[in-house]
């Protein structure tokens, strides 16, 4: 397998400017060649399910993934623009042998990417994608004879059973009545099932980011621009703002003062709910990395353990299934919710936090700052050879900055699993701490990126 084609999968699936390699009809009929091949093994009829969000070149990559699976005889299920956690689900529940979503999350529209589902609903493993990737290696594989090839269909009713589905989650015979809440959904793939959700439930609902027009997709809105959102919360008197991002697989909240939750404060939430009343398995929580040490304080605090994996929710699903946790996020705001789903669902968790609201009838102010964060600095460095992290200069100053630190703080060092970034950052008790521990071991690493030799060609 070439480097190139080794490279194609990234942390979450395949990503890159729309109509561009890797992100093109070609790649993506490929794709669906090698994956309908992949899992159509066995004497069954194989059927695959295809979600997008609203960019405008979905219009090109879906048609290219529809001709390649129907080409490797499987059938295509079309459901249109629907959040991913739907993908998952409707994977399941048709019980298909493959799940595909078509988003660059919470990217502009000018990206996109691909996301693959097993039968299951979980996210491929490494291994998986490694072998799909052979496959689109060399000549396209599996294509079958015509008599056997697959038939395209649309679900018309998917959006109907998504909605269901999430307003399960919330506590029966409760209701959202009295509350205003105003939903963000990016103009992204959330933005008819959202506000119908919040409405059905008993909301009183003011919705923005719903009107997509295949190029504003996250754009100046969205759960990485909850600027707008925090201003009509405190315009509307509203009692809770919510923002999703393109593919509503992730979100942050905004307390009735405007002020922003992340998704370490809504874990925190969530997590002294259910483990008050019983419902927190194992009394453990997954988190990556990056989640503020404040975090672990306060659940340990009650008791819980942090568990912590490598950036990418991926990684906490995984650790969730090895561990048999039920609770598990990012800082950025993915939730997972092992009772109710298989990935990061956006509407869920905030049904989660809405459950806690409509139960202890505090503001969200209150409610959701459970803990007060450390202050958190991170920088990137860029380095264009080997990477700096090999220096034994730089390891002694790494080493040195954490026993500097002790118990007071923590340094995490990292690549970027994406680009030719070190990630330097640092928490602390101490602001200064954190300011000259970051800035120390960036001009480090800086000019150690400099020095090194570039990376010799594949």
């Amino acid at each position: 397998m070439t480097e190139a084609v080794r490279r194609l999968f990234g942390t979450d699936g395949i990503r890159g400017v729309a109509n561009r390699a890797p992100m093109d009809a070609q790649t993506a009929l490929r794709l669906g060649q090698a994956a309908g091949y992949f899992f159509s093994r066995g004497a069954h009829r194989h059927r695959v399910v295809i979600g997008k969000d609203t960019r405008l070149s979905g219009y090109m990559l879906e048609p290219a993934l529809t001709a390649g699976f129907v080409g490797a005889g499987m059938d295509v299920v079309l459901v249109g623009p629907l959040p991913t956690p739907a993908i998952a689900l409707l994977t399941r529940s048709l019980r298909a042998d493959l799940g595909v979503m078509i988003s660059a999350s919470h990217n502009p529209f000018e990206d996109n990417g691909i996301k693959l589902f097993g039968p299951d609903g979980l996210k491929l493993s490494d291994a998986q994608e490694m072998e799909i990737e052979a496959l689109m290696a060399g000549e396209p594989v599996g294509l079958v004879p015509p008599s056997r090839l697959g038939r395209a269909s649309r679900l018309e009713d998917a959006p109907g059973r998504y909605i269901e589905a999430v307003k399960a989650s919330f506590p029966k015979g409760r209701s959202l009545a009295g509350l205003r809440i105003v939903v963000d959904c990016a103009h992204g793939a959330a933005y008819k099932v959202a506000p119908t959700v919040l409405w059905e439930l008993g909301a009183e609902v003011v919705s923005i980011g719903v009107s997509p027009d295949g190029f504003n997709i996250n754009k100046e809105c969205g759960s990485t621009a909850p600027g707008k959102l925090a201003e009509l919360v405190r315009e509307r008197r509203a009692d809770l703002g919510i923002a999703l991002d393109g593919d509503a697989d992730r979100l942050v909240l905004v307390d009735e003062e405007g002020q922003l939750i992340d998704g370490d404060q809504i874990l925190a939430t969530v997590a002294e709910s259910w483990a008050r009343e019983g419902r927190l398995n194992r009394d453990t929580v997954v988190a990556t990395v990056m989640s503020n040490l404040g975090l672990e304080r306060f659940l340990g605090g009650l008791g819980v353990t942090l568990l912590r994996t490598k950036v990418g929710d991926r990684y906490v699903s995984e650790r969730m299934r090895e561990t048999g946790c039920n609770l598990g996020g990012e800082q950025s705001g993915h939730m997972i919710l092992s009772d109710f789903g298989t990935t990061g669902d956006g509407l869920v968790a905030a049904l989660q936090v809405l459950a806690v609201l409509t139960e202890q009838k505090k503001p969200v102010s209150e409610l959701c700052r459970r803990f007060t964060p450390l202050p958190q600095r991170l920088v990137n460095v860029r380095f264009n050879g080997i990477s700096p992290l090999t220096d034994d200069g730089v390891k002694e100053a790494i080493a040195a900055a954490e026993a500097k630190l002790g118990s007071r703080g923590r340094v995490l060092i990292r690549p970027s699993g994406t680009e030719p970034l070190i990630r330097v950052m640092a928490e602390a008790e101490e602001e200064g701490m954190v300011e000259e521990t970051v800035e120390s071991l960036a001009t480090l690493i800086r000019a150690r990126a400099a020095a090194l030799p570039m990376k010799a060609e594949a």
